[in-house]
């Protein structure tokens, strides 16, 4: 091997030195402006959750942050307690969190606030126990209106009694959409719903046993994936898939499936990729411009052009509220659901 020497060894120097340099300040340029958590209740077999994964990355990517992702893995609300405390613990510069029982977790979450850590709630809850929480806005879809939207179709086709499959019981909010749907239809929504679980084989079980006992049961409503997919399994088994009238909550490769060949009539679209994204932006906008003014963040928000390009590309429409941000609802119907397919499962 040929050693150099005199000037070309100088000038191999100053090369070397100037590509360390140039990496050195590659990295700083790269260096996260901020770093978050988000919290969320679902348990790790919740795939629906994936969506909203991507969506943080992407944010993460777009604004120049670093966001955590923290759940309970079997989706107990006390350990997602304990996770809102070590992230107030932990000084994060934003925190974002599900509200899937307001009475459980807002001693936690005050904890977060005593520090003035900047608070962004999603998905669940309302936005009442959003501004109780002392959160800079909410991100997430009204459940109570989004069933009493989905029961109003219902009504329209003669529909007076329906089965409320209810996957998620532990949380309080997701009665409100069977609440909602129970009212626009004009029934009691309580003898309608169905504590289903989240085992698959257990789902199919309680709702073949609801329907054999209740054979009057003119519709169902699932609230997502974990109960909509084993109830279509019970519906074929008995005969009744496309005899019954069929709405879901949320959105899979088998409620897809579903909707094209018309067994399933709709499904209500919360837009998850929005409660991934939207809330991780607003806390960026927080750190970086100095503001917790809701109206100002939408107005920096909206006029993001690498937010905007994302809604463009996957088909998105946010609801802007004076205090909230609205994810849904919207509605994948067989008119839309080949457009919902190209990016389900991962932006959709």
């Amino acid at each position: 091997m040929r050693l150099c020497k005199g000037k070309a060894t100088l000038r191999i120097l100053v090369t070397a030195l100037t590509l360390a340099t140039g990496f050195g300040a590659a990295s700083a340029a790269r260096a996260a402006d901020a770093h978050f958590v988000l919290i969320s209740h679902a348990p790790d077999s919740d795939s629906w959750w994936n969506t909203i994964k991507n969506a943080i990355k992407q944010a993460d990517e777009d604004f120049n942050v670093t966001t955590d992702y923290r759940n309970p893995p079997n989706g107990d609300i006390a350990d997602m307690a304990r996770l809102v405390e070590q992230a107030a613990a932990r000084n994060y510069d934003g925190v974002i969190v599900s509200i899937a029982d307001f009475d459980v977790l807002k001693s936690s979450i005050s904890k977060v606030t005593e520090k003035h850590i900047p608070l962004v709630t999603i998905n669940s809850g309302t936005e009442e126990q959003s501004a109780k929480l002392g959160a800079i806005m909410h991100v997430g879809q009204p459940e109570f209106a989004a069933g009493k939207a989905a029961g109003e179709k219902a009504k329209a086709a003669g529909i007076k009694s329906f089965l409320c499959v209810n996957h998620y019981a532990t949380n309080p909010a997701s009665f409100e959409r069977c609440r909602g749907f129970a009212e626009a239809i004009g029934v009691d929504f309580k003898t309608s719903t169905l504590d289903a679980g989240q085992d698959p084989t257990g789902v199919q079980s309680k709702v073949s046993a609801f329907l054999r006992n209740h054979p009057d049961t003119q519709a169902v409503l699932t609230l997502g994936p974990l109960s909509a997919d084993p109830t279509l399994k019970a519906l074929q088994q008995m005969g009744l898939a496309g005899k019954i009238w069929f709405a879901t909550f949320d959105f899979d490769s088998d409620i897809a499936k579903g909707i094209q060949d018309g067994t399933i009539l709709f499904a209500i679209d919360q837009q998850p990729y929005l409660q991934g994204y939207i809330p991780v932006a607003v806390l960026a906008i927080v750190k970086k411009n100095h503001t917790t003014d809701p109206a100002k963040i939408r107005e920096i928000l909206q006029a993001n052009p690498k937010f905007k390009e994302r809604l463009a590309t996957y088909g998105l429409a946010p609801s802007y509220g004076p205090r909230n941000i609205g994810s849904g609802p919207g509605f994948i119907t067989k008119a839309n659901v080949d457009k919902v397919l190209k990016y389900a499962g991962q932006y959709r």
